[in-house]
C-alpha cells in the first residue's frame, strides 16, 4: 500500500516557523523509525510537501535538498527508503495547482509511481489542507497530532472535511503501530 506523508509536523518537528536550513530540520522522535518498520512491511513511502520558503527566499532548493539528503541517511541504515518526494516551491498566491489542499504534488507521486489513481493510499497529515488533498485524491486522510495537529483537530470537531471519516493518532509512530497490528484506522472524526 502506498503511504504518502506531509513532511513538516508529521516527520520532522515544526512550530510554524519555517525551516531554513538543515540543522534545524530534527526529526519527531519515532518518526523515522515508524517509516522504516512502513517500508519494510512492504508498504511504499511518498511525501508531499509545500515548501514555499522557497519562493519567499528564506532557503533555497539546495538547502532543502539537503534536508531531505538528511532524512534519507537516517532512514536508509533502518532499512527504509522514500519512494519519491514531490514538494510545492511556490508562493501561496502564485496560484499553482500543486500546493495543497489542491492535488497537484499527489499527482506528481501517482504518475512518478506508475500507478493509475491513489484509491487505496494514505495520507498522513498534521493539517487540514494535507486531509483535503488526499480526500479529493480518494485517499485514506490520516491525521496526527503533531506540529499543526491538535488545532486541526480542534477545528474539525466545528467543521468536518465533507464525506470523509478521518482517523486520528498522536504521531506517525502511533499510526505505524495500529496500521502494522491490523487494528485498522478506527480512532476517527
Amino acid at each position: 500500500m502506498l503511504i504518502i506523508l506531509d513532511r513538516d509536523g508529521v516527520i520532522n518537528e515544526y512550530d510554524g516557523n519555517y525551516i531554513c536550513s538543515v540543522d534545524d530540520w530534527q526529526p519527531i522522535p519515532g518518526s523515522i523509525e515508524a517509516m522504516a518498520r512502513l517500508y519494510k512491511a512492504g508498504h511504499r513511502i511518498a511525501i508531499a510537501t509545500n515548501q514555499s520558503g522557497i519562493a519567499r527566499d528564506f532557503y533555497g532548493t539546495d538547502i532543502l535538498a539537503g534536508m531531505h539528503e538528511k532524512m534519507t541517511q537516517l532512514l536508509e541504515p533502518l532499512g527504509g527508503r522514500i519512494e519519491f518526494i514531490a514538494y510545492c516551491p511556490h508562493h501561496p498566491d502564485d496560484g499553482c495547482g500543486c500546493r495543497k489542499p489542491l492535488t497537484g504534488l499527489l499527482k506528481q507521486i501517482r504518475d512518478h509511481l506508475q500507478l493509475n489513481t491513489l484509491k487505496g493510499a494514505i495520507m498522513v497529515g498534521d493539517s487540514r489542507k494535507d486531509l483535503e488533498a488526499g480526500v479529493a485524491e480518494d485517499c485514506q486522510p490520516v491525521l496526527v497530532r503533531t506540529g499543526n495537529g491538535k488545532d486541526t483537530e480542534h477545528h474539525l470537531k466545528t467543521r468536518p472535511i465533507p464525506s470523509a471519516k478521518v482517523a486520528i493518532y498522536d504521531h506517525l509512530s502511533a499510526f505505524t503501530d495500529a496500521f502494522l497490528s491490523g487494528s485498522g484506522l478506527e480512532k476517527s472524526i
